[in-house]
C-alpha cells in the first residue's frame, strides 16, 4: 500500500485530473498540480530517502528545471524534468502533498521538499521511512526489470497464459512479482482472483486459457474500478478514495461472501495475508498444511 490505483490517483492529482464527482476527496482535489512549474530549491530532510544520486548532487541538479510530465510506471511515480527524471516509490507509507511554501511549517515525517519559483512546494512525507527517491537520466535505469503494465495493450490473454505456464509458482505470489506484472499488490490481487474464481494457492501452470482470460479481465476491472474510486483508504497514511467500501474479500475475514454467503477466510501465501472465498474459489488439490489459516 499504496498500489497502482492509489499511485495513479496521486499522479492525477499532480496533474489536476482527479474527478471530485466520485466523492468528497478535498485532500486530493484541492491540491494544485505541478506541471510546468520550475524548481527553485530542493531540500533532502532524511538522507536515506534518497537512493541516488548523493544529496549534494540531487539538491544541485534540480533547481532551474521545469516539470515537463508526470506519470507512472508500475508503482513508481515518474516526474520528468527538462534533463532528468525523478522516480518516487511510496512503499508502505509514502505520500505527496503540494501546498503554498508559506502555508504550513514542515511536518514531522517530511523527507524531501521541492520548492517552486511560484511559491508552491511539493513535499514527500513518509512516516515509516521505506519510501525511496531516484534522480536519473533515463527511467530505464530503475525500471528495466519491471514487467508489463496490466492496463496496457501489451498484456494479452495469450501473453498472460505464457507467463503462467512458464513457472510452478502459486498464482498469488506470481501476480505480486513486479517483474511479471507491474503495479499489482495485495489488495487488488486478492480482489482479482476472487472475480476470476481462482484460488490463490493454485499453481500458475494449472490455470487454463479460459481462466487466464478471465483473470486478465478481472485484474483490469479491479484496477480501473480502484482508479475510478480514487483508490482505497485502509492505511492511516493514505488519504484518498472509497474503494475499501467495495471489497469482495480483502480484509473481510469471517464476513459472508457477497456472492454465496460463505465466510471469507484468511490464509498466508508467500508471507502475505490473503483473503478468499472457499466456495467461489475452490481448489481441491490443496492440503490442510498448505492453507495456514489465520
Amino acid at each position: 500500500m499504496p498500489e497502482l490505483p492509489e499511485v495513479e490517483t496521486i499522479i492525477r492529482s499532480l496533474r489536476n485530473l482527479v474527478d471530485p464527482s466520485n466523492g468528497d476527496f478535498k485532500s486530493l482535489t484541492t491540491r494544485p498540480g505541478i506541471l510546468g512549474r520550475v524548481v527553485a530549491s530542493v531540500s533532502v530532510l532524511w538522507e536515506r530517502s534518497l537512493a541516488q544520486p548523493s544529496v549534494q548532487e540531487f539538491e544541485n541538479r534540480l533547481p532551474g528545471q521545469k516539470v515537463q510530465t508526470v506519470g507512472r510506471r508500475g508503482k513508481y511515480l515518474v516526474i520528468q524534468f527538462d534533463s532528468q527524471v525523478m522516480l518516487i516509490h511510496l512503499r508502505m507509507s509514502g505520500d505527496i502533498r503540494v501546498e503554498k511554501t508559506s502555508a504550513n511549517a514542515l511536518q514531522k515525517h517530511d523527507r524531501m521538499v521541492l520548492r517552486f519559483t511560484d511559491g508552491r512546494q511539493m513535499v514527500f512525507n513518509d512516516p515509516r521511512k521505506f519510501g525511496r527517491i531516484w534522480l536519473v537520466d533515463q527511467i530505464e535505469e530503475i525500471t528495466s526489470n519491471l514487467g508489463v503494465e496490466p492496463l496496457s495493450d501489451e498484456l494479452t490473454g495469450e501473453g498472460l497464459i505464457q507467463k503462467l505456464h512458464a513457472t510452478s509458482r502459486r498464482i498469488k505470489p506470481l501476480l505480486l512479482d513486479q517483474s511479471v506484472v507491474a503495479g499489482l499488490g495485495n489488495i487488488y490481487t486478492d480482489e482479482a482472483l476472487f472475480l476470476a474464481s481462482i484460488h490463490p494457492l493454485t499453481p500458475a501452470r494449472e490455470i487454463t486459457t479460459l481462466q487466464a482470460e478471465s483473470l486478465l479481465r478481472s485484474i483490469r476491472f479491479v484496477l480501473e474500478e480502484g482508479i475510478r474510486r480514487n483508490g482505497a483508504s485502509i492505511d492511516w497514511v493514505y488519504r484518498g478514495g472509497d474503494f475499501q467500501n467495495h471489497f469482495n474479500v480483502y480484509q473481510r475475514t469471517g464476513e459472508p461472501c457477497k456472492v454465496c454467503g460463505t465466510k471469507i477466510e484468511r490464509i498466508v501465501v508467500g508471507q502475505r495475508g490473503t483473503h478468499y472465498c472457499p466456495h467461489c474459489q475452490p481448489y481441491s488439490m490443496i492440503s490442510v498444511g498448505d492453507l495456514n489459516i489465520k
